[in-house]
């Protein structure tokens, strides 16, 4: 037996994990991000924490409670706890296994030791011993695999917490934006009334035409339908954030109005180099190549012959008093030797299958860095293009105010016709509108910016994240 130990270890000590080493592929990548502004060693924005980013206290309480009770959420987590089962599995293989099984008293023709043969006993208490000797590393790779499996679905639950991040506050940002907009509304539709009961008096003393009071009541229907349309959008928006919440449809609570929600004045996208270590989902991605490149090593190993050492402990003896003594225990140890013979074939067709699904898994994850690179490029065109049209439209609101007003003050006098007072008062509502909805577009362009970037996610942030939480 100890002879038998000997080699067992001496063969461990002695063996090697078959098929390729992880290696990450090899990415082509610039210095710098193409629309990226300032120096590009500048901190990344996404070295902010969200709450430091998203500085509405309302915004955050929504958020902490969507990373609570969100079921998307829930199911991650209890998929981790699934795949931390399945690695305990993988590692059990390194150990022997051991089963136990006893017999009370039986007929003397039955025989549970040595069938075939008659027995003496009638009290068995038996154990057997298997050992695989993991010579060519399949357990090891198997192991490597769960391990990275593992550690993807980690990454994956931290991808989805800043997806569910930045979900919160995009869809919060589109309540503002209704808010903002349904307040214009309002306010020109009680305009457009004002306008309808003077057109209605000047049609009276025959100032003006029937054509005049039509045209008035006409945009006065258009806004009411317009408050209609935003009302509408409102509520689906609410009910959007409440399942992102997991709970059902309720009214949203509001902080801060759409203009005052504090942004970063810069937004530093730092270096492409560190997008590879910072995203989760590229983190997911290389691990599930890394479990695929695993396999290839695993299904090479199942094609080699198995060296497994085998025992039979236990005691027997006709009296049951007399079971637990010295004289009543025997043992047999031994070594088993089996390899693959007319399956020889099928396996090589399987190592080839996983060699195959390894490939699909490098393009898949090339494929999603491209993705990453394009979604940070298009984050940043539309942060810098956002304030740029804002600013724009804001002087051209300004413009339609003063426009307005003096053709209010001529329509009234007489001095002009309902023409000039309609165009200035419908150019403004619709520029008062895409000037809400831009700086709507801003705000979120800077949150998916964030999450483009990987959101800050480093075990730093992440210890005060749940501490915040």
């Amino acid at each position: 037996m100890r002879a038998l130990v000997v080699v067992a270890f001496s063969l461990l000590l002695l063996s090697c994990a078959m098929g390729p080493d992880y290696e990450r592929p090899k990415i082509d990548m610039e210095d710098r991000f193409r629309m990226a502004d300032g120096p590009p060693d500048a901190p990344s924005l996404a070295n902010l924490a969200w709450w430091d980013l998203m500085r509405d206290e309302q915004l955050q309480q929504l958020i902490r409670v969507a990373l609570a009770e969100n079921k998307d959420m829930q199911r991650a987590v209890a998929t981790i706890e699934e795949f931390q089962a399945r690695t305990v599995l993988a590692k059990s293989d390194y150990f022997p296994g051991v089963s136990v099984g006893a017999s009370m008293p039986a007929a003397r023709k039955a025989n549970f030791l040595f069938p075939g043969f008659a027995s003496p006993f009638n009290y068995y208490l038996l154990g057997n011993l298997a050992w695989e000797i993991d010579l060519w590393g399949r357990v090891r790779r198997t192991s490597e695999a769960a391990r990275a499996d593992l550690l993807s679905k980690e990454e994956n639950r931290r991808a989805l917490t800043i997806q569910l991040v930045s979900a919160v506050g995009e869809a919060y940002f589109n309540l503002l934006q209704f808010d903002t907009q349904l307040d214009i509304a309002k306010r020109t539709l009680q305009s457009w009334e004002e306008s309808v009961r003077i057109a209605q008096a000047r049609l009276r003393e025959g100032l003006s035409s029937r054509l005049d009071l039509d045209q008035f009541e006409a945009e006065r229907a258009n806004a009411a339908a317009r408050i209609a349309e935003l009302e509408r959008q409102m509520v689906q928006a609410e009910n959007h954030v409440s399942v992102l919440m997991g709970r059902k449809p309720f009214a949203i609570p509001r902080g801060k109005a759409l203009t005052d929600q504090p942004m970063p004045p810069e937004v530093p996208p730092g270096l492409p180099s560190e997008l590879l270590q910072r995203r989760p989902d590229l983190l997911a991605a290389e691990q599930q190549l890394a479990a695929a490149t695993a396999r290839i090593g695993a299904a090479k190993a199942e094609r080699f012959p198995k060296i497994t050492l085998t025992g039979l402990l236990g005691v027997a003896h006709p009296e049951l008093s007399l079971l637990f003594t010295d004289a009543s225990s025997f043992g047999v140890l031994g070594a088993a030797l089996a390899g693959p013979v007319l399956n020889a074939q099928v396996l090589g067709f399987q190592q080839e299958a996983v060699e195959a699904q390894s490939r699909q898994v490098v393009a898949q994850y090339q494929q999603s860095v491209l993705t990453a690179f394009r979604e940070v490029e298009d984050a940043l065109v539309a942060v810098r293009t956002a304030r740029t049209q804002n600013e724009a439209q804001r002087q051209q609101v300004t413009a339609l105010q003063s426009a307005l007003k003096l053709a209010d003050l001529r329509y009234k006098g007489g001095l002009a016709n309902y023409l000039d007072v309609l165009v200035a008062r419908r150019s403004l509502f619709e520029a008062e509108l895409g000037m809400t909805a831009t700086h709507r577009l801003h705000l979120v362009s800077v949150v998916q910016l964030y999450k483009a970037l990987g959101g800050g996610w480093s075990p730093d942030k992440e210890a005060a994240d749940n501490k915040q939480g």
